[in-house]
């Protein structure tokens, strides 16, 4: 089975991680995120997978090279100009089967494809959407199904009276080849707004779901999705390393301070005297975090250096970051890569830090 994945975005809305790395190769706790990605479709028995790329393409080949090393064949596409979501597909349709899956780059899920696939080829589908319940349906655009999973109607945030679903798509899709026939070339097509409404009582099904789904796109949910895989609430090659104790610290790491589960600390890291790490945290490869400070719900990225006395709590630091001592970083704050916060600094309510700023000491308080 064939699968192409969109990763044409220049995730904006993650920022500023993704200012100086693509989305789809930001590290999500030990591998690219879009690595979880195509962990689960070679799950499922998917090896043969066409990347549709946009924004930084090269930097996305270069990490993922061919894909054998992960046992999986993997071409790539590039738009000369975004053409959405319909669009992009159909630059791709020179590689692509008669059935193939399509996927939206930037999701976190361990849905279960190969039922997905199964109920596509037992009802005679041209398209079988993947669905997911949400629990405040306000804020989405919600799908209707019969009872035979054919999908009756697209409603795009509705009213509270008129809510009677709270299905919403995954962006995981089955499509026949015939689709593409929907989509004229050359031009920006949305595969959601112009070509799902057309195929409407023409072969189009849900597969509803009550699955792990998560769009990461934001670094609240980059951080909830972080969390999600150290504790296990979504199925991903991660579970394996933590073990029974929900703890990985590599053996080249140097703890003496504490850290408590769950976490990952990589190789090279060091936690110094009275430092104290965890729960719900991920220091990369060589990341030092200084005496007496406390790194709780965070991420620190690959060569990070965490002074003494500070506390990080609920935070993203990028890679090669340095921060002096005493400093706060709280509150959704994110720093990115090689920022340098000196000491008695204070970073918190969401504040963003783009690559290239030096902070003096104590001239921040947000």
């Amino acid at each position: 089975m064939q699968a192409v994945i969109l990763v044409g975005g220049e995730g904006t809305r993650l920022r500023p991680l993704t200012s100086t790395v693509p989305k789809p190769v930001v590290p999500l706790v030990d591998r690219p995120f879009i690595v979880h990605l195509l962990d689960w479709l070679r799950g499922h028995g998917i090896d043969d997978v066409v990347m549709s790329c946009g924004f930084l393409a090269t930097s996305v080949r270069n990490v993922l090279g061919d894909g054998s090393h992960m046992g999986l064949n993997l071409r790539f596409v590039e738009e000369p100009e975004p053409r959405g979501t319909a669009g992009a597909l159909k630059f791709a349709e020179p590689f692509l089967d008669e059935r193939f899956l399509m996927l939206n780059g930037d999701v976190l899920t361990d849905l279960d494809l190969s039922a997905q696939i199964a109920q596509h080829e037992r009802t005679g589908a041209r398209a079988t959407l993947a669905l997911v319940p949400v629990s405040d349906p306000s804020g989405y655009g919600l799908v209707r199904l019969h009872e035979d999973h054919t999908v009756s109607e697209f409603v795009e945030k509705p009213p509270a009276d008129e809510i009677d679903t709270n299905l919403i798509s995954a962006g995981a899709y089955v499509l026949e080849r015939s689709v593409l026939e929907l989509i004229e070339p050359d031009r920006n097509v949305s595969i959601e707004r112009e070509v799902w409404p057309a195929l409407i009582g023409a072969g189009l099904y849900g597969f509803a779901s009550e699955a792990y789904w998560l769009d990461i796109g934001t670094p609240e949910r980059y951080l909830q999705g972080t969390f999600d895989i150290l504790e296990g609430n979504v199925r991903t090659e991660v579970r394996e390393r933590l073990g029974d104790g929900y703890l990985c610290v590599d053996a080249a790491a140097r703890i003496d301070g504490r850290v408590i589960p769950p976490a990952v600390v990589e190789r090279g890291a060091h936690v110094a005297t009275g430092a104290h790490v965890g729960s719900l945290v991920v220091l990369a490869d060589g990341v030092s975090v200084g005496e007496g400070t406390i790194v709780e719900r965070s991420v620190v990225l690959q060569g990070a250096e965490i002074g003494a006395n500070c506390l990080l709590r609920d935070c993203i630091v990028g890679a090669g970051v340095r921060i002096g001592d005493r400093t706060h970083v709280t509150g959704g704050a994110v720093l990115g890569e090689g920022v340098t916060i000196g000491a008695d600094n204070v970073v918190a309510r969401g504040a963003r830090v783009f690559p290239g700023v030096d902070l003096p000491d104590g001239a921040l308080r947000f």
